[in-house]
């Protein structure tokens, strides 16, 4: 009965212990400070990794760090990465800026990206395969990384090809023939960002997990 109730005792303590644990990581990730040192180190890798890529052409990882932004920090945060991150990138592309039309659709697809990630965040939050301390790389995770990483990249093309056959044609008659035009490049973005979702996604995921010590049930 004495060892039982040691046990128990020992028990209690350390799950004392790792709710004050927990309570402080959070506490010291939602700090003001640090907060704004993330959310400026995010866009700057966003932008960076934008502009490193920029040369070739419909390959790149500014949409995954955007939603990465959002994944870690959440819904405002995300939101924000995304709209600062895309305006800078587009508006001051070494290729020339966006036209007024298409900038206003960038803006609100990125922000929606760093939006989407802290909603996926929240989704997985709790699941017994959302494991980012031991291991992502699990069906389930592959096939939803996946999943988002195709459908936001066919959403975004879809939308600024509208948009750009309608601004350069004035007409929607236009826009099939000026999506198929396009379509080898589309198949590339799509595929890419695809894959990066899927491969390089979850690695950034458990690395920043591990460097910032972040709770599994953040």
């Amino acid at each position: 009965m004495k060892r039982l109730f040691l046990v128990i005792k020992t028990e209690i303590n350390n799950f004392s212990r790792r709710s004050e644990e927990k309570a402080n990581h959070t506490l010291w990730l939602e700090r003001g400070s640090l907060r704004l040192v993330l959310i400026s180190t995010f866009t700057a890798l966003s932008v960076v990794s934008g502009y490193l890529l920029a040369s070739i052409p419909n390959i790149e990882v500014f949409t995954m760090m955007i939603f990465l932004s959002g994944f870690i920090l959440g819904k405002k945060d995300g939101l924000l990465i995304g709209l600062m991150s895309g305006f800078i990138f587009c508006f001051f592309n070494p290729y020339g800026a966006s036209a007024i039309p298409l900038l206003t659709v960038q803006l609100i697809y990125y922000s929606l990206v760093g939006l989407l990630g802290a909603f996926t965040k929240s989704f997985l939050s709790g699941k017994r395969f959302f494991k980012p301390h031991e291991d992502l790389y699990v069906i389930q995770i592959l096939i939803i990384f996946g999943f988002l990483g195709f459908f936001m990249t066919l959403c975004f093309d879809l939308s600024s090809s509208l948009v750009d056959s309608i601004w350069l044609f004035g007409t929607l008659d236009a826009f099939w023939i000026y999506y198929a035009s396009g379509l080898p490049f589309t198949i590339i973005h799509i595929i890419g960002n695809t894959l990066i979702f899927i491969f390089v996604l979850p690695v950034l995921i458990q690395l920043i997990y591990k460097i910032l010590d972040i709770p599994e049930d953040y």
